[in-house]
């Protein structure tokens, strides 16, 4: 087999395998993104108290999920207010629903409890849930109703006992 040969086949296998590898990549870099209107994705996490917790779990009520950390000063910040809501409203058929991207298991821990968190929450350490909602920057909050759909979603923290929302909620409820 002559160099010349040799080289065009070299040549045809680096373009396979740079295909192969392109397939094989390019779903790891969709970009994720849920707005109104689109279903809103499922995902299997753990709660605080070591049970399962998946998205279908909650159909036939509206969800607040709430993507935070222990380290996120906004996150910090709307918390009095997603408690608020939740105390007010869970019996109404809203549930909140914060899911912690914290890694440190002990640190989300201690933080439910020097805070006193008073709805459900999970945590997602390798981001698997935020990602798949396109959630890159925390506190990010997706309403979503009864059937699973995302009616609503909100970007940085949140006064959750604003009248605007407080009423816009009770509308749906």
């Amino acid at each position: 087999m002559s160099r010349l040969n040799r080289e065009a086949i070299l040549a045809a296998l680096m373009v396979v395998l740079s295909g192969v590898m392109i397939v094989r990549l390019v779903p790891y870099f969709r970009q994720y993104n849920v707005e109104a209107g689109d279903r809103a994705p499922s995902f299997n996490l753990t709660s605080d108290t070591g049970t399962g917790v998946r998205l279908e779990d909650f159909r036939g009520k509206y969800v607040l999920l709430n993507f935070w950390a222990t380290y996120c000063v906004p996150c910090v910040e709307e918390l009095p207010s997603l408690n608020a809501i939740y105390d007010d409203m869970r019996d109404k058929g809203l549930v909140v629903l914060g899911v912690s991207v914290d890694a440190d298991q002990e640190a989300y821990q201690r933080f439910l409890t020097a805070h006193r968190v008073t709805f459900p929450t999970a945590r997602d350490p390798e981001w698997t849930a935020a990602i798949r909602y396109g959630t890159s920057k925390i506190p990010e909050t997706y309403l979503i109703d009864r059937e699973g759909t995302v009616i609503r979603k909100y970007v940085g923290a949140e006064n959750w006992r604003r009248p605007e929302i407080v009423n816009y909620l009770q509308s749906l409820l």
